[in-house]
């Protein structure tokens, strides 16, 4: 029997669930210790056991709660929209190398489209327990508060933050695009972990983001927190957000941004 499509704060109170007790197990293996398992598009582009454990979790979780839908998974892959119009978008540990390292900037990261457009999100920090969730039309919170993106209106003032991939032609070009655009911003940030990256930006702490080389699983759930958040989420020229470049910044520091990151090729490179 077809299901229908339960509302945005249903499937966010399914997405929390599971991702607070996927994060529990990503804590309690990374106390325990955690070791490399393999690699993916280089060798400095890890998978732990952790991941492939913590997203395993998660899709018996939702299969559990909604048989019928689909899910994309970075470990496991996965396809289109099931019987449902549901699916699922999950990093289980993203900030992996951060993970491996024990640095406390690592979450897991959970999202439900609907029809193909994400309509709630979850993103936890599992060092730290901080939880962002965001429902189309909804908002996006942080512990209980309603979050506004920066109200900085300079970009000369902006703290922005970036992430770089791991080919070695794409890092170049990236560090190229950075050495261009720090004498225009206050400072740049790096902190290795795209969903929580978007988060940050989504209250604030820091002004914008951008980076090249985005997958589903990592914009998905965040990118939903940002917008919700107030900033504008998308591509280089009207592009959307994906692959090519994310660029998530409030309305006043958007065209100065994406005028810079136009003018340096950002999308550009391998």
């Amino acid at each position: 029997m077809i299901r229908s499509a339960p509302t945005p704060r249903e499937l966010l109170e399914i997405a929390v669930e599971v991702a607070r007790d996927a994060a529990v197990t990503a804590h309690r293996m990374r106390a325990e210790g955690v070791s490399v398992a393999a690699t993916k598009s280089t060798v400095t582009d890890v998978v732990t056991a952790a991941d492939r454990a913590v997203e395993r979790q998660v899709l018996d979780a939702l299969r559990d709660r909604r048989p019928g839908d689909a899910v994309l998974g970075e470990e496991y892959g996965g396809g289109s929209a099931g019987e449902t119009g549901v699916r699922w978008i999950v990093d289980p540990i993203d900030g992996t190398v951060n993970y491996l390292y024990g640095l406390p900037y690592c979450a897991v990261s959970l999202a439900a489209e609907v029809d193909g457009e994400a309509v709630a999100g979850v993103v936890r920090n599992v060092a730290t327990g901080e939880e962002w969730t965001a429902t189309a039309g909804g908002g996006a919170w942080r512990d209980g508060e309603r979050l506004r993106c920066s109200a900085e209106t300079d970009l000369g003032q902006a703290l922005v933050a970036t992430g770089f991939g791991y080919h070695a032609g794409r890092r170049a070009h990236q560090a190229r695009v950075v050495a261009e655009l720090i004498p225009h911003v206050r400072d740049i940030r790096r902190m290795g972990a795209a969903a929580l990256d978007l988060c940050l930006a989504a209250e604030g702490r820091v002004d914008a983001y951008y980076e090249k080389g985005l997958a589903a699983w990592d914009l998905a759930a965040g990118g939903l927190v940002a917008r919700e958040a107030g900033l504008l989420v998308t591509g280089l020229s009207g592009r959307p957000a994906g692959p090519d470049l994310v660029i998530a910044a409030p309305p006043a520091l958007f065209e100065p941004l994406h005028t810079r990151l136009a003018a340096l090729d950002a999308s550009g490179g391998p």
